[in-house]
């Protein structure tokens, strides 16, 4: 994984991928991307659709192959939640929760105080580089995921890499899971049993099971956290499908919660609810992995309609993630030939002087 390349892969050379992002030459290839099965979460009021993106993780451990029930205990950043039943309102996923209501990825943030690096960071990011869906109309781009019962049948995962930091299987991972075009090769899975399952690296075994480079599992009931300098499906040790920007909630007209993004470059460190860094640098003014930024309040969003305009309020109000390496201002959405890339086009025109980052934890190392 290519933000670890630098800290633990000595040696290894790197590819770059579309994204920016760069992989040890040695990552797994992808199959080809297939749109993912969708669950409707809220009814449908307005817009189109949105954005395309790439990403992944990191870290490096020894090699290691399981396929052993559950995964391992976690590091708690704050209590466990045990609430069972979707909310009448806020994003559910596979008939559960997103997460508690009280998880950092709902969290509102737009009156939190700014980040006293807030000006560094986002420079460092790139103050005329502007956003950009990694996503669009193109059934090629954005992270698919696939949504599956709880019963569906969990089979055996071989880790291929960072085994030592991976949750182990079995995980319910369909023979037909879309996987993401790409270098990143991410499976992602959503289960009705209220449970993400996500691979990085990931492609069939060719016996009804999957080898990955590493996998992670998260409760949806749950505000756990993985431990701390374990890695996931991504970079910063974060689930993947909570950040994108998806198809039906776009059409629900509002997104409730934070979604991520890349930078090209990154500090040695990561804030909760980042458990994982990848960085080239112990620059403070570099910003870290779990890094929040949000679109500034005063940032005019008249000229804007349609499923661009969904994106820029959930912006300004949840923020999002940095969650990998790779080019900047560039963010995460689900993989749906339904989106509009004349409407996603406006994100286009959007600075990264216009963001600003949150105070939202310590730099952890």
């Amino acid at each position: 994984m290519p933000w670890l390349a630098a800290i633990a892969l000595v040696g290894t050379t790197t590819v770059g991928c579309a994204s920016g992002r760069h992989f040890p030459s040695s990552a797994p290839s992808t199959a080809a991307v297939t749109t993912a099965s969708l669950v409707p979460q809220f009814t449908a009021t307005t817009q189109a659709p949105t954005s395309v993106s790439l990403s992944t993780p990191a870290p490096a451990a020894a090699v290691t192959s399981t396929a052993a029930p559950a995964h391992p205990a976690v590091t708690v950043a704050r209590s466990a939640s045990t609430t069972t039943a979707a909310p009448t309102r806020g994003p559910v996923i596979a008939g559960c929760p997103l997460f508690p209501a009280d998880n950092p990825w709902r969290r509102d943030v737009s009156r939190d105080p700014i980040d006293p690096h807030s000006g560094a960071w986002v420079a460092s990011a790139g103050l005329s580089t502007h956003l950009h869906p990694d996503f669009g109309a193109d059934p090629t781009y954005g992270i698919p995921y696939v949504v599956v019962p709880a019963s569906q049948a969990k089979v055996p995962i071989t880790f291929t890499a960072y085994g030592s930091e991976s949750d182990p299987g079995p995980y319910p991972v369909p023979r037909n899971a879309p996987v993401e075009s790409g270098s990143d090769a991410h499976v992602l899975v959503a289960s009705a049993d209220c449970h993400l399952y996500e691979l990085y690296g990931a492609s069939p075994d060719g016996r009804g099971g999957w080898n990955a480079a590493s996998g992670a599992v998260f409760d949806l009931r749950s505000d756990r956290l993985r431990p701390d300098t374990w890695t996931s499906a991504d970079a910063a040790g974060l689930p993947i499908l909570p950040g994108l920007v998806r198809w039906d909630e776009v059409q629900s007209g509002h997104i409730d919660h934070a979604l991520r993004f890349t930078v090209s470059k990154t500090q040695r460190g990561f804030i909760h609810p980042a458990t994982h860094q990848a960085g080239s640098t112990t620059d403070p003014n570099v910003a870290p992995m779990g890094a929040r930024f949000r679109l500034k309040a005063s940032f005019d969003l008249s000229p804007f309609h349609g499923a661009a305009l969904v994106v820029l309020q959930c912006l300004q109000h949840y923020g999002m993630f940095v969650a990998d390496n790779g080019s900047s201002w560039f963010i995460s959405g689900a993989t749906d030939s339904r989106w509009s890339d004349t409407d996603l086009n406006q994100l286009k025109t959007i600075p990264g002087s216009a963001f600003e980052a949150v105070a939202s934890g310590p730099v952890l190392h």
